[in-house]
């Protein structure tokens, strides 16, 4: 369950809310009690971002970016896929995945995103759009000039601008999604205490690590 409760269909008043849960999830569908969207996905994302129109509004706003972008759709969805993994979001990752896999991405392309430093299934383009990436993500936006230079080499100054936004959408919706528990980073955390197995008396560790 996410930490947040959902919104039930009777409770939305916003008629763009109200278009998504019909067009998602069905008109005669209550999201937040009958889960799955068209996608296959729990749909929490939806119900949650539902507690804050203002906020629903502009996330999906930054969405309809792609209608008019000069940008290679497969290079997007490259960029959207490893904010994902680089932030940690298995469902970010995960829908990127299968955008990829629905515009012709080989599935041993897909596969090697997670190691794509050691791989040589991808262009030089789709390594700068990769390292670029993980620059926004990872470094927090301290980019190489060499990474740079390569994608000055081949995309416009408006493709590189659309880019940026997208790498750091993505880390955004990547964090949110963990933060709130949504969809499928709905896990526990994984880093918690082992604890020493009853009857089993632990000796000085410091002590014994330090030889005294």
């Amino acid at each position: 369950m996410p930490r947040l409760p959902e919104v039930p269909r009777a409770d939305v008043t916003d008629e763009k809310i109200l278009w998504f849960y019909d067009h998602l999830f069905g008109p005669d569908k209550d999201p937040a009690v009958d889960h799955g969207t068209i996608h296959a996905t729990p749909g929490d994302w939806w119900t949650v971002f539902a507690h804050s129109p203002d906020v629903f509004r502009h996330a999906v706003a930054g969405f309809s970016l792609y209608r008019n972008s000069s940008i290679d759709p497969l290079l997007r969805e490259l960029c959207q896929g490893r904010a994902g993994y680089a932030r940690g979001s298995q469902f970010v990752f995960s829908q990127h995945c299968k955008q990829m896999r629905s515009l012709g991405m080989p599935e041993e392309k897909i596969a090697a995103i997670g190691s794509w430093q050691v791989s040589d299934l991808f262009t030089p383009l789709e390594r700068a759009v990769l390292a670029y990436t993980d620059a926004v993500v990872y470094d927090g936006g301290r980019v190489p000039d060499g990474v740079f230079d390569m994608l000055r080499e081949h995309l416009s100054p408006s493709e590189i601008v659309q880019f940026t936004y997208i790498a750091a959408l993505y880390e955004m919706h990547a964090t949110m999604c963990k933060a709130l528990r949504l969809e499928f980073d709905d896990i526990p955390e994984r880093i918690t205490e082992v604890m020493v197995p009853e009857g089993v008396e632990v000796a000085d560790l410091s002590a014994d690590l330090a030889g005294e």
